[in-house]
């Protein structure tokens, strides 16, 4: 929400300079209301329209502030045969999860199924290897099982179990 408060106070000083410019100029007095009037207008239809792309999945081509990132944790998907693919995904440094749709593609369809088998019969989750490249290199999405965490190392007890006690003889 926070991105989206920053873009409507962005938007808000736009349309005021705007609306400055428009009371400022050399026109008729007709012609300066509407300029107001269509620059309040603007406003809410601004507000509204962020407010509802914020409940909207992102296309993962649209993605350019994380186009580097290596790797992502998938926490869920949805997979519409034939129309797209829908991922939610943790993004390191980022503190909520994010929702992306992918066009439908059968190979990514096949591949993220057999990640998520694969992730529950090890008891892992799914990740995806650098899933906001650019679309000449879409084909290198993969999907895979994530590998389960090392054990805790062992560590030697201190004392033996056995101690020699030579006064107790029975």
């Amino acid at each position: 929400m926070s991105q989206a408060f920053y873009l409507f106070v962005v938007l808000l000083g736009l349309a005021s300079s705007l609306a400055a410019i428009s009371i400022w100029s050399p026109r008729p007095f007709w012609i300066k209301v509407c300029a107001i009037t269509v620059a309040a207008l603007l406003l809410p239809t601004a507000y509204f329209s962020l407010v509802e792309l914020l409940s909207r999945p992102k296309p993962i081509a649209l993605e350019w502030a994380q186009r580097d990132l290596s790797e992502a944790v998938v926490i869920g998907a949805d997979l519409r045969e034939g129309k797209s693919i829908y991922l939610w995904l943790k993004v390191d440094g980022l503190e909520e999860p994010r929702s992306y749709v992918l066009p439908w593609d059968q190979k990514l369809a096949e591949q993220l199924h057999g990640a998520r088998r694969e992730a529950e019969a090890k008891g892992t989750g799914v990740r995806v290897n650098r899933p906001f490249m650019s679309k000449q290199e879409k084909g290198h999405l993969v999907f895979y099982a994530a590998p389960r965490a090392a054990p805790a190392p062992k560590t030697p007890p201190t004392h033996s179990g056995f101690v020699f006690q030579p006064s107790a003889r029975r």
